[in-house]
């Protein structure tokens, strides 16, 4: 068998026991990637407003007093006289969460998405369309207004004696239903230095970071500050929207700590490259008890007084699994360790309980994680 069919083989047995083996460490990323700048992010926005055509699924006002309040108010505002003695009992309108972020450098009149959920007990949102709400952000200002027909991914349906829902009917988009009122003000070519945020703070990756950006724009311009952030000086020649194009687009190759990340509810193991195990012997088995039960009918003779009884019978059976040890030698690289865990023939669940015992030995140099 060649070489590349050995590797086909030992790749298609790992996938099929769910062992992932994760890509080489030292894969050569841009630095835009792999950090961000400080300052450059989303701003959440929130505001509360009213979903109204639905079609009989809306709040019951009986058990939402505030649907009650917010649409009296919306209609005195619209001119129509004071309602508070009146009883209203519309099923049409829903009272709503409205969230939304507002990206970075939005400018007054561009448009984004709106998430709707409801607040009451409105079983759909479903063809209901969102009346004019203000969107406000942490600091109580009104950044952006929505308003527009929405979109329901969810249904439910409802019979005498049975219903079913799909998805979540009582949550909703409206694509970019939104429009921004105000702009956050932030001169970048007013700053004279700016600062990558790493996504995964670790020192070699920060200084790998440095060396990129100082070999690229000179020595001197790009300093550690810690584990997850670089300072950039700007540069003379340099506006800041230049250098930060210039900057995000240069490649290194980042670190990462060795980890073996599992997820027991599906069987997925991925183990880094980085993962080393001390020698070990590892032996894998128990018993399986099968128990299997049945019935007979036990009958009366004729002409006999009895009656038919219903006997149960049960056949239990043990198999024991023959066990062997395998020998995982000390330093033992992840190509070892796939190899020894396929030798003794393992499946993922198995495979999870052998990585925890190593770990617990104290075997396993790497963080275990458990999703």
């Amino acid at each position: 068998m060649t070489v590349a069919a050995y590797r086909a083989c030992l790749a298609a047995l790992m996938l099929a026991i769910g062992l992932v083996l994760a890509g080489p460490a030292a894969a050569v990323v841009r630095i835009k990637d792999i950090a961000s700048f400080e300052g450059v992010r989303d701003n959440q926005l929130v505001g509360y407003g009213l979903v109204v055509g639905l079609n009989g699924t809306g709040d019951k006002l009986a058990n939402s007093p505030f649907t009650r309040k917010s649409i009296e108010g919306m209609l005195e505002r619209l001119g129509v006289g004071n309602l508070s003695d009146d009883k209203l009992k519309t099923q049409n309108t829903a009272a709503v969460m409205v969230t939304a972020k507002l990206p970075p450098f939005a400018r007054r009149g561009s448009t984004i998405d709106l998430t709707v959920s409801s607040l009451g007990d409105a079983s759909s949102l479903r063809g209901g369309t969102l009346i004019v709400t203000p969107l406000s952000g942490a600091d109580g200002e009104i950044y952006a207004v929505g308003q527009g027909p929405i979109s329901v991914s969810g249904y439910s349906a409802q019979g005498n004696a049975a219903s079913i829902v799909e998805g979540v009917p009582t949550v909703a988009r409206v694509v970019n239903g939104a429009t921004v009122e105000r702009e956050i003000a932030f001169d970048l070519n007013s700053l004279n230095s700016v600062r990558l945020a790493l996504h995964t703070p670790d020192f070699t990756t920060a200084e790998r970071v440095q060396k990129a950006i100082n070999d690229e724009l000179g020595h001197g311009t790009a300093k550690v500050l810690d584990p997850g952030t670089v300072e950039v000086a700007r540069r003379g020649k340099y506006d800041v929207p230049t250098m930060m194009a210039a900057i995000e687009n240069l490649e290194v190759a980042p670190d990462s700590v060795a980890k073996v990340v599992i997820d027991a509810k599906t069987g997925t193991i991925v183990i880094g490259a980085h993962v080393r195990i001390d020698k070990v012997a590892i032996s894998q088995g128990g018993l399986t008890v099968k128990v299997r039960e049945s019935y007979q009918v036990s009958q009366p003779r004729p002409i006999s007084i009895g009656k038919t009884v219903v006997v149960p019978k049960s056949d239990v059976k043990v198999e024991e699994k023959n066990t062997k040890f395998t020998v995982l030698q000390g330093d033992v690289s992840l190509q070892d360790l796939v190899d020894g865990l396929n030798a003794i023939g393992v499946g993922a669940r198995q495979t999870i309980a052998i990585l925890q015992a190593i770990k617990a030995a104290g075997a396993l140099h790497a963080d275990l994680q458990i999703i």
